[in-house]
């Protein structure tokens, strides 16, 4: 509930453009916050956006004092994309837009004054964090695994936490399969399971940690206006399910069958060694959350699904 009685917090967002930041504009919006984005092209996120948009490269400069001083909290989202084929380029890419990204953000909330530095930073990670777990239930406790994801999530968290040591509360978030129709992990299952294609990947008992797009964007917009929420975040559902089930309960919303399997060589073949991500899986259990008092909006998947393809 906005108090009328309070002035409107405002909060610079990186990475506004992708599936998540229209979300979470939306979400913060509803808090009452003015917004502003950094963009690598202001002028496209003006335009797609409808928020104040300021030019920045993450990879080549510090953020630009004119949109990190006076503001009550940065949200830190951006990334190049992990779904991709791991080349030695991509690798590049994926590690250093988050970790020298983040970096550079840093260096331009360093150069501030402390009256004048946001007391929040909320920096987007990710649950391949944990690496390959099979089954092993996963809070905010669980050591980081191995591997190429891994190691890069543990770098760009390590980097976003160096904000506490400016006086900041820092909250990571550590997001799971996010489910919306028009991008992501989800877009990219929907035409095998709409031609009738569809089924459990490389045996189907490892598990998808999912969250609903709408759930992920209010624990952002909770993590920036409550205080308790601090430190690595697990932004999950409360029920992960297998690939089976998840298999399953997707051809059901769509009225397809989802039996035929997908082999774990064929994925292998496709993507390389990016297809960990969905022949490995986590078990990962949104426990901080839950603590908090956070109320998701969508915890059984067939609803989530149904809302996120409506």
């Amino acid at each position: 509930m906005v108090d009328p009685q309070q002035p409107a917090m405002r909060v610079t967002i990186t990475g506004a453009t992708g599936l998540i930041g229209p979300a979470v504009i939306a979400a913060l919006r509803d808090d009452g916050a003015q917004v502003t984005v950094l963009s690598r092209d202001p002028e496209r996120a003006r335009r797609r956006l409808g928020v104040d948009a300021i030019a920045w490269d993450p990879a080549s400069e510090p953020a630009p004092a004119q949109a990190l001083e006076g503001r009550g909290a940065i949200v830190h989202l951006a990334g190049e994309p992990v779904a991709q084929r791991w080349t030695p380029a991509a690798r590049r890419a994926i590690r250093d837009s988050r970790v020298t990204g983040t970096r550079n953000l840093l260096a331009g909330l360093r150069a501030l004054a402390p009256p004048e530095r946001p007391a929040t930073l909320v920096s987007s990670s990710a649950i391949g964090i944990y690496g390959a777990r099979h089954e092993e239930p996963l809070d905010e406790d669980a050591p980081p695994g191995h591997g190429f994801l891994a190691e890069t999530c543990a770098a760009w968290e390590s980097e976003a936490a160096a904000a506490g040591e400016l006086g900041m509360r820092v909250a990571i978030m550590r997001t799971g399969v996010v489910l919306d129709g028009g991008g992501g992990a989800l877009a990219k299952m929907l035409p095998p399971f709409r031609v009738g294609v569809g089924g459990p990947v490389a045996g189907g008992a490892q598990y998808i940690s999912w969250i609903h797009l709408d759930d992920l964007a209010g624990m952002i917009a909770a993590a920036v206006r409550d205080q308790q929420w601090r430190g690595p975040i697990n932004a999950t559902a409360p029920e992960p399910v297998t690939n089976r089930r998840f298999s399953k309960v997707l051809g059901k919303v769509l009225g397809r069958p989802a039996i035929l399997p997908v082999p774990g060589f064929a994925l292998r073949l496709l993507y390389g060694e990016m297809a960990e991500i969905v022949t490995t899986g986590q078990r990962v259990l949104p426990a901080k959350a839950l603590v908090l008092g956070y109320r998701f909006r969508h915890e059984d998947l067939e609803q989530a699904l149904r809302s996120a393809l409506g």
